[in-house]
C-alpha cells in the first residue's frame, strides 16, 4: 500500500516537454497578438485624432505597459512559486494572460465609449504583463528540475519553444484575417485572434493540471527548508548576480520585438511592403527560429550555456545594422534573409537561456530568480525598443540610428554574459534520483 505521503512519479519526457512547450505558446502567443495590434490597429481605434506617428507612440506605450507589470508578477508568483510549488503558478500565469487577451477582443472602442476605451486596454494589458511575468520562470523550471545537470539546457529550451510558436501562431492568426478589407478589419476582424486564444487556455490548463512538482523541490519542501520571503533573501544575498542576469537578458527580446512588433509598422509604412507579404515572411522565419534553439540547447549541453549563449550575444551586437539595410531595399528576398538570420540570432541565446539560469540560483530561490531577471531584461530590451526605434525614426528618418541602439542593448547583454560566474548549483546528483522523502 502506497504511504500518503508519497511523492507521485515523475513525469514522462514527453508529458514535460508539452506542459512546458504549450504552456509557453499559448502565453506567448497573447502577448504577441497584442504587439501586432497594436503596430496595425491600436493607434487608429483606442488613440484616434493623433497625427499617425503620434498614435503609433501611444499604441507601443501601452504595449509597454504589459512590461512594467512583468517584474511586478514574477516577484509575486516567483515568490509564491518558491513557497508553493512551481506548478499551481502555471495555472494562475495563463488563467491571468489567457483571461485578459479574450476580453481585450471584446473591448469597445474609443468610438463607442471615449476615453474609457484605452484606460480598459491599459488595465487589460497589465493584468496580462501580470500573468506573463511567471510564466517563463515557471514552464523552464518544471523542465529543467525534472532533468539531470547534463541535460538542463535542452529541458529548459522546451519552454523557449514557446516563443517562436507564439509568433508562429499569432502570426497565422492575423494572416487569416489579413485578406479581409481595411474596413472589416478594423471593424471586428482584428479582434478575431484574440477571442480564439480562449481554446488554447482550454487545452494549456487540461495539460498543466498533470504536472507534478520536481523531486528537488519536493524535498525542500519536505525538510521545511524553502525560504520564507524569497524575493528579499535573493536581493540580500545574490544582487549582484541578478543584476548581471537581468543585463543578459536584454539582447533576445531588444532583437526579437525589433522584428515582430517595429517592423510590422516600419516594414509597411516606410519601406512599402504589403501587410501580408511581411507577416508571411516573419512566419517563415521563426521556423528557423525553432530550428535553432534545438541545436543551440544540444551545444549548451554539450559545450556549455555560457558559451553558447556568449556566441548569440555576439551575433546579436552585429545583426542589426545588416537587418534594416536589407529590408530597405524592398525585396521580399533580402528581407527573408534579414528574419531568418534575427531569428537564428535568438534561437541560440534561447537554446542556452533555460539550461544557463537554472544553473545561476539554488532551488529555493530560483523560480525568482530566473523569472525576476529574464522580466527585467524583457522590460528594458522589449517594452522600450518598439518606443525608441519609432522615436528615433520620427527625429532621424534613417533607419541607422535604430540599429546602432538596438546593437548597443546587445552589447550590454554581451558584457553582463561574460561577466557572470557559472556556479553550477544543487548539481551533485541528478533530479531523478533524489530520494522519495518519505523512504525514510
Amino acid at each position: 500500500m502506497t504511504s500518503p505521503s508519497a511523492t507521485p512519479s515523475a513525469p514522462s519526457t514527453k508529458g514535460i516537454f508539452v506542459a512546458s512547450f504549450i504552456g509557453t505558446s499559448i502565453e506567448w502567443y497573447d502577448y504577441y497578438i497584442f504587439g501586432t495590434a497594436a503596430a496595425l490597429v491600436f493607434g487608429s481605434l483606442f488613440y484616434p485624432g493623433a497625427d499617425p506617428t503620434a498614435g503609433t507612440l501611444a499604441a507601443f506605450a501601452t504595449f509597454a505597459v504589459g512590461f512594467l507589470a512583468r517584474p511586478l508578477g514574477a516577484a509575486v508568483i516567483g515568490h509564491f512559486g518558491d513557497r508553493l510549488g512551481r506548478k499551481s503558478m502555471l495555472v494562475l500565469t495563463l488563467l491571468l494572460t489567457g483571461g485578459a487577451t479574450f476580453l481585450i477582443g471584446l473591448l469597445p472602442t474609443y468610438a463607442a465609449i471615449g476615453i474609457g476605451a484605452p484606460i480598459l486596454l491599459v488595465a487589460l494589458r497589465l493584468l496580462q504583463g501580470f500573468g506573463v511575468g511567471g510564466e517563463w520562470g515557471g514552464a523552464v523550471l518544471i523542465a529543467t528540475e525534472h532533468a539531470s545537470p547534463r541535460r538542463r539546457a535542452v529541458f529548459g529550451s522546451f519552454a523557449q519553444f514557446g516563443v517562436p510558436i507564439g509568433v508562429l501562431t499569432s502570426n497565422l492568426a492575423f494572416l487569416a484575417v489579413s485578406g479581409l478589407s481595411e474596413e472589416d478589419f478594423l471593424a471586428y476582424g482584428w479582434r478575431i485572434p484574440f477571442l480564439i486564444s480562449i481554446v488554447l487556455v482550454v487545452v494549456g490548463l487540461l495539460v498543466r493540471s498533470r504536472l507534478t512538482d520536481a523531486p528537488e523541490f519536493e524535498r525542500l519542501k519536505h525538510e521545511r527548508a524553502v525560504s520564507k520571503v524569497p524575493i528579499a533573501e535573493l536581493f540580500r544575498t545574490r544582487p549582484l548576480l541578478l543584476l548581471l542576469a537581468s543585463l543578459a537578458s536584454i539582447a533576445p527580446p531588444a532583437v526579437g520585438y525589433t522584428v515582430i512588433v517595429y517592423m510590422l509598422n516600419y516594414g509597411t509604412t516606410v519601406v512599402g511592403f504589403a501587410r501580408p507579404t511581411l507577416l508571411t515572411l516573419i512566419l517563415v522565419s521563426t521556423l528557423f527560429w525553432v530550428a535553432t534553439i534545438v541545436v543551440a540547447a544540444m551545444a549548451a549541453d554539450r559545450y556549455g550555456a555560457k558559451r553558447v549563449y556568449v556566441i548569440g550575444a555576439i551575433t546579436a551586437v552585429i545583426w542589426p545594422l545588416p537587418l534594416f539595410a536589407l529590408v530597405n531595399t524592398g525585396d521580399w528576398v533580402l528581407a527573408l534573409i534579414a528574419f531568418i538570420v534575427a531569428a537564428a540570432v535568438q534561437g541560440i541565446m534561447a537554446g542556452a537561456q533555460g539550461g544557463l539560469f537554472t544553473e545561476l540560483f539554488e532551488v529555493r530561490l530560483r523560480y525568482s530568480g530566473i523569472s525576476i531577471a529574464y522580466q527585467l531584461g524583457g522590460m528594458i530590451g522589449g517594452a522600450v525598443t518598439p518606443i525608441v526605434a519609432t522615436a528615433l525614426f520620427g527625429a532621424f528618418a534613417s533607419s541607422t540610428p535604430i540599429a546602432l541602439y538596438v546593437a548597443t542593448m546587445c552589447l550590454i547583454s554581451l558584457l553582463a554574459v561574460i561577466a557572470i560566474q557559472v556556479r553550477p548549483v544543487d548539481s551533485a546528483e541528478p533530479t531523478r534520483q533524489v530520494p522519495d522523502p518519505a523512504a525514510g
